[in-house]
């Protein structure tokens, strides 16, 4: 097929750390003593902490390690390698522990009779990169009908684990305003995500029941593993990057794996459309074209050319100027409100008016201001205007000094 970039733009990455530039050029090849044999400046006054630091934080070291351990050390500092060999080694262990568990937990929603989708962990290691040492990853994430939810967890539970209490709701908003429910295993150290939604809402997403039809079987396992068809993980993967702000370079990596995937792009351009992500497709291909050298075929043009992509794309920049981590609370003010203009840019047209919508329904903050009984919860839809107002209203004179 055909080969082609992006004509008449590049990304603006003038205010990224050399670090970062570096660390990128690793990830684009195989073959780095060349690289820096030929080109020495990329290592000129390199800040080798900073750059274990930047590894580290967009968990690139699986992939970085195996690059790097066949260097020359005059290159790199041995310390670095070290550094990168003990955080490989880590994640070996910890996906062989994770692919165990994994085949446990389908071996027993399959007893019970839930179905099961492996969205992440050692399936999507295998399943892009060919090998499970060569991502990373934290825990399990399952997806599965939102009416087996109940049933999940008592299996869970009786299993060991423990459920993180975190989700508070009111008139079942959290079956739309949230998307996966935590379980934590003390004795195994193994944290699990249970999926109802591939996303938070308000949005739409193909039903589990479609996602189920287009299965694939993983080969990771003896036991059955079903994992998502290529061009619904492909949906999933620029989706959850996006809403992250692919402030990990993980995320994006993944993306420039599939792509070199055999994959139905015509499928893909259905879904895109279908479900209004045709300009994040977009976002994320120009991201991985330009910053991983990913190969674009002639067909995908249509994603990557218009102003709106190609503005969202260098959006992104910002999180990878200043090495954002979302994940940890309390994230800064500045980036929380960046990030959430930077969510609300990323919506179509209908998703936006769902979004605004939804601050017309009731929060579980408001219960929490204005405890009623439960019969009565229905009156927080006319209470929610006042009840906001009287909500920012206490928290100005708080931030005033005067509700010390």
């Amino acid at each position: 097929m055909e080969k082609t970039m992006s004509k008449n733009f590049n990304l603006d990455l003038s205010r990224i750390p050399k670090e970062l530039i570096l660390l990128l050029e690793f990830l684009k090849i195989d073959d780095c003593n060349s690289l820096l044999l030929n080109n020495d400046r990329l290592i000129k006054n390199i800040d080798w902490n900073k750059f274990l630091d930047l590894a580290q934080h967009h968990r690139v070291y699986s992939v970085i390690y195996p690059k790097l351990k066949v260097m020359n050390e005059s290159i790199v500092p041995t310390y670095v390698i070290q550094t990168l060999k003990h955080q490989f080694q880590k994640n070996t262990f910890q996906m062989l522990h994770l692919s165990a568990e994994m085949e446990k937990v389908s071996r027993l929603f399959s007893v019970n009779d839930i179905r099961v989708l492996f969205l992440k962990g050692p399936v999507l290691a295998t399943e892009l990169y060919g090998d499970i040492s060569l991502r990373t990853s934290s825990d399990l994430d399952i997806l599965i009908p939102i009416k087996d939810l109940d049933r999940a967890e008592q299996v869970l539970i009786e299993e060991g684990f423990e459920k993180d209490e975190y989700i508070k709701t009111v008139l079942n908003d959290w079956k739309w305003r949230h998307h996966h429910i935590t379980y934590f295993h003390p004795k195994k150290r193994i944290k699990l995500e249970v999926h109802w939604r591939l996303n938070p809402g308000p949005r739409k997403e193909p039903s589990f029941n479609d996602l189920w039809k287009r299965k694939r079987k993983s080969s990771i396992t003896k036991f059955p593993i079903y994992i998502l068809g290529s061009e619904d993980l492909f949906l999933f993967l620029i989706s959850h990057g996006a809403r992250h702000g692919w402030s990990r370079l993980r995320w994006l990596l993944d993306i420039h794996q599939i792509m070199t995937k055999p994959i139905n792009w015509e499928h893909i351009s259905i879904l895109l459309k279908r479900y209004q992500c045709f300009h994040i497709g977009g976002q994320a291909i120009l991201l991985s074209s330009h910053l991983l050298n990913t190969p674009v075929i002639k067909e995908n043009e249509q994603y990557i050319s218009s102003n709106l992509v190609r503005n969202l794309a260098q959006d992104t920049i910002y999180y990878l100027e200043n090495m954002i981590n979302l994940h940890t609370d309390p994230v800064p003010e500045d980036v929380s409100k960046y990030h959430e203009r930077h969510l609300f840019s990323l919506m179509s047209f209908e998703q936006k008016v769902l979004f605004t919508l939804s601050f017309l329904y009731p929060y579980p903050e408001d219960a929490e201001l204005l405890p009623l009984p439960k019969y009565l919860h229905l009156l927080y839809f006319p209470l929610r205007p006042f009840l906001w107002v009287w909500r920012k209203t206490r928290k100005l004179v708080s931030i005033g000094g005067f509700n010390k």
